[in-house]
This record gives structure tokens, C-alpha cells and sequence, in this order.
């Protein structure tokens, strides 16, 4: 059974996704940059990076029943401050990446995701498997092979007219769909801005960043003490980092904001001074922060962090 391109696209838009694509299952192009990348340390403590190699590498091997790679786009920006702990306040205080001031994507776009993997069996699949940023699936570059953008110098996935605030699905399907045209157009041109702003200097080149350089690595996937050369150019950052993309031209010209309200900013975070984390116990930081992106790095790195994010802030005499 064939299932029309226009009612696939249909049924993405209705969920609320702002682009759908198609592409196959052939092997990846830049499996040797993925090993040299791997090889020399550039992934950190993120182990599951080698585990999954192999898989990214050959995305059929994910799903070995499945022949096509149906993947969406989910706008997740909102405009606002960044400084959402203290943004109220005359004095600003740490920031947490735009991603992560409402509600866990992960559920969230898995949600829709299996609608529409329903809407794929409803059509004849005998297979329709999802993943959103959890499993061993190159989402960027089967999202450009896709159609659906290109992969900017600060290695985020940006499409024309919307820029690159937004999370990447994929459902690995056995139905023959339409394949569409790869994406092959470079619209960075000779711009270098995401490049010069990182102020830890994580960019070995473009398109080739070193993780454990990474705020949003350091702040998120270290498990321990941040080195005191890098903590100290947090500017602020206590969750992630949103410096490369909010530097870039595609995102200050064409960035709206989301339909989907689970992604809007919670206000769990106003007033929080420098010891909030601190007074939080366990319990209380998971009512809070349960379902939310904070409680990947969990409490004791949340203590971390804000400390860290304090003292780029109001200088050397800031709280320990």
C-alpha cells in the first residue's frame, strides 16, 4: 500500500509539526567523521555514543524490518529572558536553555510521535517505530537527507524561514514511502558568529564540536567536577547553553513561538536565589523538576551547576 506524500504531511502538520520529510535507510555519509570524532575523545563520559555507533552509522540496523525514515520537526521556542531564575528581579540570575523551562520533551513529542505512527499503520505499516533523541539514530543528518534543512557550522540542524529552536522525531517505518530530495545547500555561507561567541571555545572547526568543552555537556551529561578554567566561563549558564543558536542570524530573523504549550516556560524558577537547590531535598526537587529536563543531571549536579552559574555571575565571592 502506498501511502500518499500530501497525507503524510497533512497528518504531521495537524499534530503539530512544523515540517515533515522522508529519506531511506542507506548508510550514513560521514561515518569516518563520527569514528574520528569518537576516537579522539571529543564525546566525553557519553559512552553510549560508541555502544550506538554502528547503529547511527547504518540506520537500518536500528529496525531491521524497516525501509524508510519518516522525520519531523517540533518548534519549541519561546520568546523570553533567559535568565528565568531570577528574570523578575532587578539583579539577573542563572539561565537554563530554552529547551528546558517547561515540561520534558521527551513524552511530550513522543506523544504525538505515536500518533502519527498509528496514522502509519492505519495505512498499511507493519512497522512503525519511534524515537525522539534517545535512541542509536542520527536524527540531524537523516533530517537533512530528509529535505528538511541543512547542518549549520555550530552543528544544529537549521531550516530555512524558521532557524533551528526545535526538536528532531523520527519513525522508522517498512512502508515505501516517497523519498525526498536531500538538502544540499549550505546557508551558512562565510557567517562564523555561533563559532566566535562559544565562550568556552568548544568549536574545533565548524561542524566539529568538543563535548566536554560543551556548557550544555558539562552542565548536563558530566558526572563530575567542571574544570575550574571552564566553569568560569559559564556566563551565567546553570542547564544547557543557547549562545550559538540565539547568536545566529537564521534564529534572530525568522524565530516564533511554539503552539505546543507544554513547552512553555514554568515559572518554577522565579525568585530561586543562590542557595535555592541547596535547601531542596530529594523529594521536593523531584515534585518540582520530575518531569522536566532538569532531572536528567539530577540534584546534586543541579547544586553544582547553580554554583557554578552564581559565580560567573557575581564574581569570585559567590557562594561554594
Amino acid at each position: 500500500m502506498t501511502l500518499n506524500g500530501a497525507a503524510l504531511l497533512d497528518e504531521a502538520e495537524r499534530l503539530g509539526f512544523i515540517a515533515c520529510g522522508v529519506t531511506s535507510l542507506d548508510p550514513l555519509p560521514h561515518a569516518d567523521a563520527l569514528d574520528r570524532w569518537l576516537r579522539v575523545g571529543h564525546a566525553g563520559n557519553m559512552r553510549y555514543l560508541h555502544r550506538q555507533a554502528r547503529k547511527r552509522k547504518h540506520p537500518q540496523l536500528a529496525e531491521q524490518a524497516a525501509r524508510r525514515a519518516v522525520v519531523v520537526l517540533d518548534n519549541y521556542y519561546y520568546q523570553g529572558s533567559g535568565d528565568i531564575g531570577l528574570a523578575s528581579t532587578a539583579s539577573p540570575g542563572p539561565s537554563v536553555a530554552r529547551y528546558a523551562r517547561g515540561g520534558d520533551y521527551h513524552p511530550v513529542m513522543l506523544d504525538r510521535l505515536e500518533t502519527l505512527a498509528t496514522f502509519l499503520r492505519q495505512n498499511g505499516a507493519g512497522v512503525a517505530r519511534t524515537y525522539v533523541d534517545t535512541g542509536p539514530v542520527a536524527e540531524r543528518e537523516l533530517a537533512q537527507r530528509a529535505g528538511l534543512g541543512w547542518i549549520g557550522k555550530n552543528t544544529m540542524l537549521l531550516r530555512p524561514g524558521i532557524g533551528s529552536w526545535f526538536f528532531i522525531g523520527v519513525v522508522l517505518t517498512d512502508l515505501e514511502l516517497d523519498l525526498d530530495q536531500a538538502f544540499e545547500t549550505d546557508h551558512c555561507g562565510s557567517c562564523t558568529r555561533c563559532l566566535d561567541a562559544c565562550p568556552t571555545q568548544a568549536f574545533v572547526e565548524p561542524r566539529v564540536l568538543n563535548a566536554t568543552r560543551c556548557i550544555s555537556y558539562l552542565t548536563i551529561e558530566s558526572r563530575g567536577d567542571i574544570p575550574a578554567d571552564l566553569a568560569a566561563a559559564f556566563e551565567g549558564w546553570a542547564f544547557g547553553c543557547d549562545i550559538c543558536n540565539e547568536v545566529c542570524p537564521w534564529n534572530q530573523r525568522f524565530a516564533e513561538d511554539t503552539a505546543i504549550r507544554p513547552y512553555h516556560p514554568r515559572a518554577t524558577l522565579s525568585g530561586a536565589d543562590p542557595e535555592y537547590f541547596e535547601r531542596l531535598d530529594q523529594p521536593a526537587f523531584t515534585e518540582l523538576f520530575g518531569d522536566t529536563a532538569l532531572a536528567r543531571p539530577g540534584l546534586e549536579r543541579m547544586r553544582r551547576n547553580w554554583r557554578a552559574a552564581w559565580r560567573t555571575l557575581v564574581g569570585p565571592g559567590s557562594p561554594e
